[in-house]
């Protein structure tokens, strides 16, 4: 494969990606898991999304650890996962505008099956996430995140 093609499909891929995911922060999706694939995808090609990436990897590989700690934070996040998963299917199929709804119908909240099937396939990337976590997390002591190693300053390397 020539390298011109590689270094366009890694920025198409991870700049697609970065999008998607700074859209889905707001919109329903997994938007965090989109942003850093979108960097890891640009850590092929470009230090710096290696730099981003590294302390989001450690910070997100602490919180999976601590939220799989007790019994209540497990139960709890299946429990907001597969609430999620029950939005998504009311939402697919409920694309009436209620009658107690006081606003134009124009501003009605968009529904449907797209709509449905993100926050469906968020709730069940959330259950596989905390799967994730069970399988490598449980029954170990929580361990504090990996400290930033110190950056030198340029007065200090003179």
């Amino acid at each position: 494969m020539p390298g011109w093609v590689r270094r366009t499909g890694i920025e198409v891929a991870g700049w697609t990606l970065v999008l998607l995911g700074l859209a889905a922060l707001v919109l329903p999706g997994p938007g965090l898991l989109a942003l850093a694939a979108g960097l890891a995808v640009l850590s092929l090609q470009y230090h710096w999304a290696g730099r981003y990436l590294r302390p989001l990897k450690a910070k997100a590989l602490h919180a999976a650890e601590q939220g799989v700690c007790t019994w209540p934070r497990i139960s709890a996040s299946v429990s907001g996962a597969l609430s999620v998963i029950a939005v998504g299917i009311i939402w697919g199929t409920w694309t009436e505008i209620p009658p107690w709804w006081p606003l134009a119908d124009a501003y009605w909240l968009p529904g449907g099956w797209g709509t449905g099937a993100g926050l469906m396939l968020s709730g069940l990337i959330a259950l596989t996430l905390i799967l994730y976590s069970c399988y490598r997390f449980r029954g170990r002591q929580p361990a504090e995140p990996a400290a930033e190693p110190p950056v030198a300053d340029a007065a200090e390397a003179a």
